[in-house]
């Protein structure tokens, strides 16, 4: 197991005892050591209005730290987070933005990075239920197994990458294709292999919510009691892959509704096995503003929820509005660049000889 660095982010009038992790965790580090290399687990007090000063501080200084020296301070940094309110408010909201902002500045999240509790642990109550445990021993059963995650998370070994690309766009009109054909244009094809995926209108309809055990029953057979295109193509192209591109457009301020219904429709072939081992990637363009609701939203269905890992700068970001501007930004070609060579390290570091 690696050496895990603890972060913590209490409020002054908090009474909660995290002392006990310690027990659990290598090592720890002084708060105001900012440029961290290694496993981290940032916990996380919530005040009333599920913020946290301290929190804020520690991404100005690293925002500055950034513009100053141009390197990305969270790079190298491997990280996992444990968010507490005293309301029933906030706990995923903050985690996303958090994780949104550090992975921005180069940081890596494992799949299902996240143990929140709310006020009375009400969140572990189906858990307690379940297991007939009570909600204390729940909780630190599930600290537990996210140290026991972070500190055995190891970088994939593969002899050529396999990137799923899935959307829903047309290549003559959407920016967002656009930006992303410009992005494959650059990438090492005898490295990646490509596989792109066009959800159409017709083949893609949303979860219908069936009962959890005729959703278990189908998934024992990585199927879906609809069958059809979710079945035929979607789960075993994202079973087979390595790297899963999103390309999202911003619908007010949303995914699209087919790629929303993909995300759901994948819980039954989640059910009959992790994405511990494969990577989010996105391509997200707003016509106005925006980028960052999406880009949030996709890393809260799919790391936190789903527990695809998050790699460093993960999303892909630009605005345009008409169809083609996003051939007119002026830094297009740096942009394109840059997103390039976060893949292209993201690749090379679970390459191996062929």
């Amino acid at each position: 197991m690696e050496f895990i660095d603890v972060i913590r982010f209490e409020r002054k009038d908090g009474n909660t005892d995290f002392n006990w992790i310690e027990s659990h965790i290598n090592e720890i580090v002084d708060l105001n050591d900012i440029i961290i290399k290694k496993r981290v687990l940032y916990i996380v007090e919530l005040d009333e209005l599920g913020q946290s000063d301290r929190v804020n501080a520690y991404l100005k200084e690293a925002i500055f730290q950034y513009h100053k020296s141009e390197l990305l301070p969270f790079e190298g940094q491997v990280a996992a987070l444990i968010v507490r309110s005293e309301s029933e408010l906030y706990t995923k909201s903050f985690a996303k933005k958090f994780m949104f902002h550090l992975n921005q500045l180069g940081c890596e999240f494992i799949g299902h990075p996240l143990v929140e509790r709310v006020i009375d642990g009400k969140n572990f109550r189906t858990w307690s239920k379940a297991t007939g445990e009570p909600i204390e021993v729940v909780e630190k059963e599930q600290i537990l197994k996210l140290i026991s995650r972070l500190g055995s998370y190891e970088t994939i070994r593969r002899s050529k990458i396999k990137l799923l690309v899935l959307h829903a766009g047309h290549k003559d009109t959407s920016n967002t294709l656009m930006y992303w054909e410009r992005i494959k244009e650059k990438l090492n094809h005898d490295l990646i292999q490509i596989d792109e995926l066009h959800v159409e209108e017709g083949k893609i309809s949303d979860c219908y919510g069936c009962s959890f055990e005729t959703c278990m029953y189908y998934a024992k057979e990585k199927a879906c009691f609809y069958g059809g295109f979710v079945v035929e193509d979607l789960y075993p192209k994202i079973e087979q892959a390595d790297i899963v591109l999103w390309i999202c457009p911003n619908y007010n301020d949303a995914i699209s509704a087919k790629l929303m219904a993909v995300i759901n429709r994948l819980t039954a072939l989640y059910r009959s096995m992790n994405f511990y081992d494969k990577y989010l990637l996105s391509i997200v363009v707003s016509g106005n503003s925006g980028n960052d609701s999406v880009a949030m939203q996709l890393l809260g269905a799919l790391c936190i929820n789903k527990g695809f890992r998050l790699p460093s700068q993960f999303a892909a970001m630009a605005i345009a509005n008409e169809p083609g501007d996003i051939l007119c930004v002026e830094d297009l070609n740096e942009r394109v660049e840059r997103y390039v060579n976060s893949v292209h390290k993201l690749t090379n570091n679970f390459m191996t000889k062929k």
